[in-house]
């Protein structure tokens, strides 16, 4: 199937079946393709948290503004960004990158010294807009490779984003959230939108061409 065919399978599911689990062989393909998502300069500045126990689930669905998908979902996805770039996260990653390609250690030097000077004289809140924009490139990914392997999944911010950095402990991994993606497989008798239409702007209003 198609990336195209995909697309129009998949919907923002509101209803999911909470007695059908997602296999977690099925799960680590959909975080594999979030992994190996592209990021400015590489930094990959995200992380994403793979919660299924049901307990906290339903402590998530509380905050989530009544969206009970966080709860009957098989697993929740939760992307959380950097709170802010550092001279050490900027290093480790690069230090990853020398070793896995067998670079001199200081290969990269001149442009990390580039992204540090550009980086860390900027407001924190500055750099977490730029460390969200580069966890949704992730997130698309992970919506993408879900409906490949046909598992169903609701795009999610509508969050207290405080509440659930502070119910997950996020601050004390100098994490802030972003976005969740709940994944499971949907309730096709008792979600509402299943067969609606999906509905999105014509290609004459979509695309601007300039030639």
């Amino acid at each position: 199937m198609s990336i195209l065919e995909q697309s129009q399978w998949r919907y923002a599911t509101k209803k999911f079946d909470p007695s059908k689990k997602v296999n977690d062989s099925i799960v680590a393909q959909i975080i594999e393709a979030a992994r190996l998502a592209p990021t400015s300069s590489g930094l990959q500045p995200y992380k994403v948290l793979v919660i299924t126990n049901q307990e906290l689930k339903d402590k998530i669905a509380t905050i989530s503004m009544g969206q009970t998908q966080a709860a009957e979902c098989s697993h929740l996805l939760v992307f959380a960004g950097w709170d802010n770039y550092t001279e050490e996260r900027i290093d480790h990653i690069y230090s990853i990158t020398t070793q896995e390609r067998g670079q001199a250690p200081d290969r990269y030097k001149a442009y990390t010294d580039r992204l540090k000077a550009a980086y860390l004289n900027r407001p924190a809140s500055e750099n977490f807009d730029h460390i969200a924009r580069q966890s949704y490139i992730a997130f698309a990914y992970a919506i993408a490779a879900a409906a490949e392997l046909k598992v169903d999944a609701t795009p999610m911010e509508g969050f207290d984003n405080k509440a659930l950095d502070e119910l997950l402990g996020l601050n004390t991994k100098g994490l802030k959230s972003v976005t969740m993606l709940p994944l499971g497989y949907r309730d096709a008798e008792n979600d509402w939108l299943v067969n609606q239409k999906k509905v999105r702007h014509p290609e004459s209003e979509f695309v601007i061409t300039i030639k």
